[in-house]
């Protein structure tokens, strides 16, 4: 701050993570993307909340607002494993050690600022901040939570992915409004007392936190609007009870066009971790770093993801120029050998796919645009992505660009369509490093159908197609699919017939994940409450530790 002739940071960011200056990491877009607007930025990250709170101290108030976020994953989801024991490691610090943030990181940040600088207004955001901004299940404590600004704090909660929306704060109060005035901002939330807001046509009014505490169904019927207000693209403005306050929150921004998410992705990254750590390897950097994101969004809307609720499940896409830019900054990095390590995004095949009529999509609230049936609107061409693949292949410098992300092969295949039958061919030909990962997560249809997933016959078929373009091109390479275990629905039956399926195929169960049921998911209102909220039928859920370490055996067996 002193080389730069600031007395006062605008901003002050608190993050969970170690800081990697990089697009990938969403306290450095923040960062660059208010600094980009005009404002000062500081970023304190991995502050110590257990001494006395220097960290939280050393710069001082800034002049608009201080910001809050665990950094790129829910605290407790990085800090214990499905069975609530603590891991031994962290990919987000330097070193990969573990215990450089607390459980809940959100609200310990938060009541920590809120007690140091009580008037200064606070806005907290990030993945454990968006899928906690309503009553959700909290699976560390077995419990219901009330949204996150109850417990934190904060005087305004930014969800999604909040680039607008941080701006749009910034120049509110940089133009002197109060931070209780502020409720007309996309994507934000904030308390009231329940006697000062109006609900009209276009709010929804969802059962209180009490309520919910005395009833699943309750829950389970908030669990439903939250969702569906989630995946259109005219949301509603959505308004929970909680004592003499209203938790409010209001309509998503629509999608992000190509020209905003190319201006955020061309912004000056120094693309690498901060000096400070002295060359310890922070392992999620390690990671990403010969990787490039090309989309964000993602409308396979499965029961037990969370990117829909965050993202959104429209998908927004970069230009290619966008792309070839960033990869002409990660050939020129000095360790860069000649091999991308992945040209995808949430899930790796969905890019510049949409609704072929908006009008459609304007009406729609499905979860998912391709569970139970894929929409006959949706445009799943992979001509642009194939496109790309070739555009990037060329380019001197690149030897080798392999695929990262999960591909989900429901998308191509209809064996009539000639681009997509090309897209399988040359994504097996050129872009698998040996294994390519894919998510068929169960074979058994009760399962896939509580986990919105497709018929096990389509991974069948496509085992079949990748054992046939490897043996048409002399390749050596695996299929690695991944399976989960313990999910709602799933009996140890069902874990008996998957196991005995996938040794018949000869894959090896060398991904397996027990379900760890996360904030703001379908599995997870199941798995708290017992039932399907939009059938309202019973379901077979393995709660106890003892349930969930014996259906993953079965893998092991």
């Amino acid at each position: 701050m002193e080389a730069l002739g600031w007395e006062q940071a605008d901003i002050i960011l608190f993050t969970g993570d170690a800081y990697v200056d990089h697009p990938s990491f969403g306290a450095a877009v923040i960062g660059r993307v208010l600094e980009n607007a005009g404002y000062r930025v500081a970023i304190v990250p991995q502050p110590n909340w257990r001494d006395d709170l220097r960290d939280f101290k050393k710069l001082g108030e800034p002049r608009l607002f201080f910001a809050v976020t665990s950094g790129c994953m829910d605290s407790m989801v990085n800090h214990y494993t499905a069975n609530k024991r603590l891991r031994s490691d962290d990919a987000y610090t330097a070193g990969g050690v573990a215990g450089n943030r607390p459980d809940y990181a959100v609200r310990v940040y938060s009541q920590i600022i809120k007690k140091l600088f009580p008037h200064k207004p606070l806005v907290i955001g990030g993945i454990e901040a968006s899928m906690r901004r309503l009553t959700h299940y909290d699976y560390w404590s077995d419990s219901l939570f009330p949204s996150i600004l109850i417990h934190s704090g904060a005087d305004m909660l930014v969800y999604g992915m909040g680039e607008k929306s941080v701006v749009a704060i910034a120049k509110s109060l940089g133009e002197g409004r109060d931070i209780s005035e502020i409720t007309d901002i996309p994507q934000t939330g904030y308390l009231v007392n329940r006697n000062n807001i109006i609900v009209d046509n276009e709010s929804i009014m969802l059962n209180g936190f009490d309520e919910c505490l005395k009833d699943t169904k309750k829950f389970n019927e908030n669990f439903k609007y939250i969702e569906e207000e989630s995946n259109r693209l005219k949301a509603k403005r959505i308004i929970e009870p909680n004592g003499d306050k209203m938790v409010v929150i209001n309509p998503p921004y629509p999608p992000v066009t190509t020209s905003e998410l190319d201006s955020w992705y061309d912004l000056p990254y120094m693309r690498s971790p901060h000096p400070r750590y002295k060359n310890k390897p922070i392992p999620a950097w390690e990671m990403i770093k010969f990787s490039i994101n090309i989309h964000r969004g993602c409308f396979g809307g499965c029961s037990f993801c969370t990117i829909s609720a965050h993202q959104g499940k429209f998908v927004s896409s970069r230009s290619e120029k966008s792309i070839v830019k960033e990869i002409e900054a990660v050939i020129s990095m000095p360790d860069f050998k000649g091999h991308l390590t992945d040209l995808g995004g949430p899930t790796a095949n969905m890019y510049k796919m949409q609704g072929v009529d908006l009008r459609l999509c304007q009406q729609c609230k499905r979860p998912s645009c391709i569970f139970p049936k894929i929409c006959g609107n949706l445009n799943r061409s992979h001509e642009p992505l194939l496109h790309l693949y070739r555009k990037v292949r060329n380019m001197k410098g690149i030897k080798k660009i392999t695929i990262g992300s999960g591909v989900r092969y429901d998308l191509f295949d209809d064996q009539s369509d000639s681009v997509n039958r090309l897209y399988a061919e040359e994504l097996i030909r050129f872009h698998v490093s040996g294994r390519l990962k894919v998510a068929p997560e169960h074979s058994e249809e009760e399962v896939l159908k509580a986990m919105r997933k497709p018929s096990f016959r389509l991974f069948q078929a496509f085992k079949d197609k990748f054992d046939a373009i490897n043996g048409k091109y002399s390749l050596n390479q695996q299929l690695i699919p991944y399976f989960i275990s313990s999910h709602p629905a799933c009996t140890d039956d069902h874990m008996r017939r998957l196991v005995n399926k996938f040794k018949r195929m000869k894959l090896k169960p060398e991904q397996v994940q027990d379900f760890t049921p996360t904030p703001m998911t379908l599995s997870t209102a199941m798995f708290y409450t017992g039932y399907d909220p939009y059938t309202g039928t019973k379901m077979h859920v393995a709660r106890s530790k003892e349930d969930k370490l014996r259906q993953k055996s079965f893998f092991f067996r």
